[in-house]
């Protein structure tokens, strides 16, 4: 029994959030599909190749050769604690990557990481579009309540995505982790169940084509 002269937290629904699964999230620009190492690892080694600086703050990469990194998709393909989906743009090319990891059911908290986007991905609307379409997928099919974004502190550009995809800043964890032989502190954000209404709508608003011109630049900002 709880001393109910303590301070608690208010009670929450404690059912467990569900495990990430095999989905197809469809969008206006393109879909997010569960990685396949044989099916998009080709199209994707041809998006990243020859663009080795993308690996600096991934745990893995960059890859010799096309051989290599097929095999490190075959191992994202079979990861048990981190689900892999591809991205995948409107002419049917694979253009990124990213996982949903960290994954704590029972705590209904999940992670948006090992995001790598290519150059053709890049400054896109498809790009934003898959953050919206996997926030979406955590929040009201897995029914997760913390949304967390983590990146190396040094990462300026994943930093200021984080921020530009409606992530809240809650602090520097030092000395986190040891990638690739260097040390990494790690800067943590992170999206509530509460606050993904007004995130959401934020999204969809700026995705609409009327937000682009012609020549598909934005004509107002997310953060806007």
């Amino acid at each position: 029994m709880v001393n109910s002269s303590l301070p608690v937290g208010p009670e929450v629904d404690s059912t467990p959030a569900q495990f990430p699964g095999s989905v197809t999230l469809t969008g206006r620009y393109g879909t997010l599909e569960r990685l396949s190492a044989a099916r998009h690892g080709p199209s994707l080694w041809e998006a990243l190749r020859g663009h080795d600086h993308i690996w600096a703050y991934i745990p893995s990469g960059p890859f010799a050769d096309q051989a290599s990194f097929l095999e490190a998709m075959t191992a994202y393909e079979q990861h048990k604690e981190r689900i892999f989906y591809a991205v995948v743009d409107a002419g049917g090319r694979t253009v990124g990557v990213l996982s949903l990891m960290e994954i704590r059911p029972a705590m209904r908290v999940i992670e948006v990481g090992n995001i790598v986007y290519s150059p053709a991905l890049q400054r896109t609307p498809l790009g934003t579009e898959a953050q919206y379409l996997i926030a979406r997928y955590a929040f009201e099919t897995l029914g997760y309540r913390r949304y967390e974004w983590k990146c190396n502190a040094l990462n300026a550009a994943s930093r200021r995505a984080a921020e530009r995809f409606g992530f809240t800043y809650e602090g520097l964890f030092r000395q986190h982790m040891i990638v690739k032989g260097r040390n990494r502190d790690t800067a943590w954000f992170s999206i509530l169940d509460s606050e993904w209404p007004a995130r959401k709508a934020a999204f969809e608003r700026w995705l609409v084509p009327e937000n682009f011109d012609r020549d598909g630049r934005q004509k107002a900002k997310l953060g806007a």
